[in-house]
């Protein structure tokens, strides 16, 4: 492991309770909030005649009938969505010295996101995708057969000029959101409250499995050990670079892939 990622030592007890406070403040507004909501969501599903397995949900839905204005929504709403990874990078570099790069430059610094990523960055993060991505499909299928996985739409979209790279950019937006928050903002923050790397660990994992709750159980197994996975990665290649590239690939596969190729799978049964 690269002992020098992340550079987050136990604070001084006088802070710790305002990072504490930052860390469930932050949560409540972002993926924390999601947690609460796919738990619900999943409690309406399994209660639902059909149970789990009857029950459907669409990640990209449509936002409105009229096509101008979905593609309005669906901007505003990618937009929207990304001022929570400007909060934290804030956050994380506002305490650091102007010399070494204050604001949001510093805080992009302390995750490894300081620089575009080269062709070392590309290459990890297509191979962790393809490490997370093959065993994922065999979990939703098996999930799908066992009952206890609901039906994943990745695209709700008419085909449209303008569907691509909506979905290009939400799987952007989901990839930088999850990554900045939960495997670099928050394990930062852990660390310096003093928890070990296994307290870290298993925090990290079971809330990215818990905000996936509302696909069922199989996607909260799945996306825990990604979670484990991913921040074994980060630790090693010096920060989460790596990751939203991985997140990023993944994504696309699973958003275009399905607008491209949906109704065939469906009919087919393969995913459905």
């Amino acid at each position: 492991m690269r002992a020098h990622w992340p550079q987050a030592r136990p604070i001084a007890p006088w802070r710790r309770a305002r990072t504490r406070a930052e860390v469930w403040i932050v949560l409540g507004m972002t993926l924390g909030a999601s947690a609460v909501s796919a738990v619900l969501s999943l409690t309406a599903k399994l209660l639902a005649p059909g149970g789990l397995s009857g029950q459907s949900t669409t990640l990209n839905p449509q936002r409105a009938s009229t096509p101008w204005l979905d593609l309005a929504v669906q901007l505003a709403d990618l937009g929207l969505g990304l001022v929570p990874v400007a909060l934290v990078l804030w956050l994380l570099g506002v305490r650091m010295r102007p010399d070494t790069g204050s604001g949001l430059r510093g805080g992009a610094a302390r995750l490894g996101l300081g620089a575009p990523p080269d062709a070392r960055t590309l290459g990890r993060g297509a191979l962790l995708a393809a490490m997370i991505g093959v065993p994922g499909l065999a979990l939703y299928a098996a999930g799908r057969a066992l009952g206890v996985t609901a039906l994943v739409v990745p695209s709700g979209l008419d085909a449209r000029w303008w569907t691509v790279p909506v979905l290009l950019l939400s799987a952007l937006e989901a990839a930088l959101v999850e990554e900045t928050i939960v495997s670099g903002w928050l394990v930062i923050r852990l660390r310096e409250l003093g928890h070990g790397w296994a307290t870290v660990t298993v925090l990290v994992s079971l809330l990215r499995g818990a905000y996936h709750l509302y696909q069922g159980f199989g996607a909260f197994l799945g996306n825990a050990v990604m979670g484990a996975v991913f921040l074994a990665a980060a630790r090693r290649w010096g920060g989460v670079a790596p990751l939203v590239v991985a997140h990023l690939l993944l994504d696309t596969v699973a958003f275009v892939g399905w607008q491209a190729l949906g109704g065939w799978l469906m009919s087919t049964g393969l995913l459905g």
